[in-house]
């Protein structure tokens, strides 16, 4: 791992603040509607917490280009409605019980209202982005959202196969690590950037995202259900394979193979238990090898933007990678 400044959460965290705050605010205001369902879906959702690592991304990147105006503080909530819309939509898909340790909105309201619900986050993330009266803007989010759903898309095609790595990657980076990218080039957009500026805003939020989600992946898989706040192996169960997983796949007798195909294929741990999928992954180091997948993600962020003049706000991107791929959660 390269070596980064030496700062603490905190002391980042305090260099956007009053911003996230704001957005927080924005957030809040932005997930009210007439229909009661909406308003209280997304009060829940929002009760849910989470990092807000996308509009903090937003707000570095804008103030790393010395942007100082209200955009970054509307565009910064933009993100955050899109990546709360993706999360009901992604529990519905998954069927999944629980987020964040509480029964997931689907479970509360329904599978009905929640699509609804969904679908009315994305629309009013657009109609906040739309404030800007900046096409450039609209045209970024257009294809962000284009992206996800065509890797919900995929995803689905996929699941209960063996999937080969270059498909695995480019479902996460449609998923999660596209929503990273362009949280960074909407900061740059905002602050003037040169396309340069842009590509490498762009950049540092690919490889993080990457790096982000194959963290994610590998906790889904040895992280405890408390920390986790939902059942562990998850992805397993709802036939997902990731990189810890693929690695294995790659190496592996076909005995061996047989033990995780036949999880993909139940969705579920009963003829094949948790602490047998775990062992053949241990006996193949495929998780060091994904912790070192997302290690590799993280120094490639930290490269892309080595050439951006000094700043407290650039020490805090080149800090966020080492964050993230040493989280517990």
């Amino acid at each position: 791992m390269s070596a980064t400044p030496t700062l603490t959460a905190k002391e980042v965290f305090d260099l956007v603040r009053d911003d996230l705050l704001a957005i927080e605010a924005e957030f809040e205001r932005g997930t009210v509607s007439d229909v009661r369902a909406i308003t209280d879906i997304g009060a829940y959702l929002r009760a849910g917490g989470g990092k807000r690592i996308r509009p903090a991304l937003l707000l570095l990147a804008a103030k790393l280009m010395s942007y100082e105006g209200r955009g970054a503080i509307r565009l910064g909530a933009v993100v955050e409605i899109v990546h709360t819309a993706t999360l009901v939509h992604d529990d519905i898909i998954d069927e999944a019980q629980t987020r964040r340790g509480r029964p997931s909105a689907n479970v509360t309201w329904g599978n009905a209202r929640c699509v609804l619900a969904g679908d009315w986050l994305y629309m009013q993330a657009f109609k906040i982005a739309l404030e800007e009266r900046n096409l450039r803007i609209l045209d970024v989010l257009i294809d962000l959202t284009q992206q996800m759903v065509e890797g919900e898309l995929l995803q689905i095609e996929k699941l209960g196969l063996c999937i080969g790595l270059q498909e695995h990657l480019d479902l996460i980076f449609r998923k999660t690590a596209c929503l990273f990218s362009t949280s960074m080039r909407l900061g740059g957009i905002l602050g003037g950037a040169t396309l340069e500026q842009e590509q490498a805003l762009q950049d540092y939020g690919r490889n993080l995202g990457m790096a982000f989600q194959i963290v994610d992946d590998v906790l889904d898989l040895t992280a405890s259900e408390e920390v986790l706040g939902k059942p562990v192996a998850s992805d397993l169960r709802e036939g997902k394979v990731t990189l810890a997983v693929i690695h294995a796949l790659e190496r592996c007798t076909q005995d061996e193979r047989k033990v995780i195909e036949t999880v993909l294929e139940e969705r579920a741990f009963l003829s094949v238990s948790h602490q047998e999928v775990m062992a053949v992954l241990d006996h193949y180091g495929s998780i060091e090898a994904a912790g070192r997948s997302a290690e590799q993600y993280a120094d490639h962020a930290r490269h892309v933007i080595r050439n951006f003049p000094e700043s407290e706000f650039k020490r805090a991107l080149l800090w966020i990678p080492d964050f993230v791929v040493v989280r517990d959660k």
